[in-house]
């Protein structure tokens, strides 16, 4: 198929000028570009299609990314009948306000946030002991991030199984598309804050992110109003890795341990993590 330039709504996605030799050759559904709420800029951060994506459309879309530079994502609402399917049809979204991934170290921040999580509260109704049970064997101590795995697999299609996994499970989601260079990037750019009451600025998810895109061969497939589902070409494959990977992961998203299926401590996460092709975060 014979790529065309991008249609002038998918051009206004980009900074002045990033849009040179850019096209798509894959057709697109009806949507329309989405402005944020309270951006006075006009610049629109995703485009949103108007309608439930079809099976097959998310691979092809991320196939074209390196010719195209927009990066899909499965969009979610927060409620299935909203009409505004928030927050992506009404634009509750806020990139003008969130930094540059490249201005944050990912393994600074997983040591920040680690040393948070772990560190109790007045209001808390675990002991000091119960608390450190919960990250065991780490207790309050940041293990460090974890090793680099070894490529094991193309994350293509991986990412593009998971993709039409998600769909076949939740048909309704939406295909957003965003300027991005990467998937992590994307969640930045699109100016999503599901992670507010962990972090207030994306750009550090998108960091973490992006060190999982490097080490793991991790893709970002689908974002909801709190949620993000990435896929992950090369997992732990044993428990010792995996706690390295889970002890991240608490740092990254805690209401993964502290509000995931009981018995709800690292350890018990980590073995869901061993072989695991999809990562799932809620934040709360």
């Amino acid at each position: 198929m014979i790529s065309e330039p991008l249609p002038a709504e998918l051009r206004s996605l980009f900074a002045e000028g990033a849009d040179a030799g850019r096209a798509l050759p894959v057709p697109l559904p009806p949507g329309r570009p989405v402005v944020a709420e309270e951006d006075a800029s006009g610049r629109p951060a995703f485009w949103l299609a108007d309608a439930p994506a079809p099976a097959g459309l998310w691979p092809r879309l991320r196939a074209a990314h390196a010719e195209s530079g927009l990066w899909p994502l499965l969009l979610d609402s927060l409620d299935d009948d909203d009409p505004d399917y928030r927050p992506w049809g009404n634009g509750e979204v806020l990139p003008d306000e969130m930094s540059s991934p490249d201005e944050h170290d990912p393994a600074a921040l997983l040591a920040r946030w680690w040393a948070d999580c772990t560190s109790g509260d007045p209001d808390d109704v675990l002991s000091p002991a119960e608390r450190e049970a919960v990250t065991a064997p780490f207790g309050r101590t940041w293990p460090g991030s974890a090793p680099h795995a070894r490529p094991a697999a193309d994350p293509g299609p991986i990412a593009d199984g998971l993709a039409e996994h998600l769909l076949a499970g939740h048909p309704s989601l939406r295909l957003g598309l965003v300027a991005a260079d990467r998937g992590a990037d994307a969640l930045t750019v699109a100016g999503w804050t599901g992670p507010t009451n962990h972090t207030g600025d994306t750009a550090e998810i998108s960091a973490v992110v992006r060190g999982w895109e490097d080490r793991f061969g991790a893709r970002v497939v689908g974002l909801g109003f709190a949620t993000l589902v990435l896929s992950v070409a090369t997992p732990p494959t044993t428990r010792e890795a995996a706690l390295a990977v889970a002890a991240e992961h608490f740092a990254f998203c805690p209401d993964n341990v502290w509000q995931g299926p009981a018995p709800q401590t690292l350890s018990a996460y980590a073995d869901r993590l061993v072989n695991d092709h999809s990562w799932t975060f809620w934040w709360d």
